[in-house]
């Protein structure tokens, strides 16, 4: 890359991959420094982002997630991730395709824009690491991934279960989304797993439970291998919700709860999961709003980064 070109990657860079190095503090803030792109021909991975919270049942401010990830990705982005022996970024031709577009005046019709937003992605033959936005975008996500891979393991990292019942009406809520996906077959609970729960729902609906007193209680390298046995080689959609830290880790979220994970913890539990059938991935619930020296936002950065550094471990026979 010549010197004029080595700055504002986003827009400037003729190669889908590798990482070249460009001042942390300015240029424009694509996810990682990825070209800024709507076409997706030769293209492994889509990252985008939804910006939509009004499924939250505690403080907004999530919608303002996606852009505050990839602000905090770009002081990542000068070389590859320290933990991996290869960069994603050699691997893998990856966009950031920006945002799904919904009418917020309609909310109705937002799952089946974010549907229809992934069913475009997924429908070139490219896989998605969609950045939230709070967690109900993980529903519609997951009706079109089931679509492509059939019913999924859930690798789901979060303080809170989201599988509370909802019989009456299907609401917009970012606490019942996996209550439906179970229920509709859009995940297998026996072959899924939540981690890092702190909150009560006494029925599991069938899904495999390793609370966050559990993890504090062993190793990551033990917790990972729970979560590898149970879901085998089945097609895994991993969800991270940054409320699974706890809030000295991650303040800046609409619903925290003390005890949780620390970023260690997460990020060697990730690293371990090393092999896994990784289909589709998010990282969701940064609210920027109520983040200190935007340790949550790096924190869901740095997350993303490690998704990315799985699936191409996994899809690059690099496992």
């Amino acid at each position: 890359m010549d010197q004029a070109s080595r700055n504002d990657q986003a827009i400037t860079r003729e190669s889908l991959y590798g990482t070249a190095a460009e001042s942390t503090y300015g240029g424009i803030t694509s996810f990682m420094r990825r070209r800024y792109s709507r076409d997706l021909e030769g293209v492994d991975v889509v990252v985008s982002g939804v910006p939509f919270d009004t499924a939250t049942t505690n403080r907004p401010g999530t919608r303002f997630g996606p852009r505050a990830i990839r602000a905090a990705s770009c002081q990542m982005a000068w070389a590859r991730p320290s933990a991996w022996e290869f960069d994603p970024f050699d691997e893998l031709a990856v966009i950031d395709y920006g945002d799904c577009d919904f009418d917020h005046g309609q909310p109705q019709l937002t799952p089946g824009a974010i549907e229809a937003h992934a069913d475009e992605i997924l429908g070139a033959g490219c896989a998605m690491l969609t950045l939230g936005g709070d967690h109900f975008i993980s529903y519609p996500l997951l009706k079109a991934h089931a679509k492509k891979h059939g019913p999924l393991s859930l690798i789901h990292f979060d303080a809170h279960s989201d599988t509370w019942p909802d019989e009456a009406v299907q609401r917009i809520d970012h606490g019942t989304m996996f209550y439906h996906a179970a229920r509709e077959g859009l995940v297998d609970p026996a072959r899924s797993v939540q981690i890092g729960l702190r909150t009560t729902n006494d029925d599991v609906m069938g899904f495999q439970v390793l609370d966050a007193r559990h993890v504090h209680r062993h190793t990551p390298e033990q917790i990972a291998e729970q979560i590898r046995a149970r879901v085998g080689d089945n097609p895994v959609y991993l969800t991270f919700d940054i409320d699974c830290l706890d809030p000295a880790f991650a303040p800046g979220t609409g619903t925290p709860v003390c005890g949780g994970l620390s970023s260690h913890q997460a990020l060697e539990i990730l690293r371990g999961l090393r092999g896994i059938n990784l289909v589709g991935m998010d990282v969701v619930e940064v609210a920027p709003p109520y983040d200190h020296a935007e340790v949550t936002a790096l924190a869901g950065a740095t997350i993303a980064v490690e998704m990315l550094c799985l699936y191409a471990a996994k899809h690059t026979h690099k496992d």
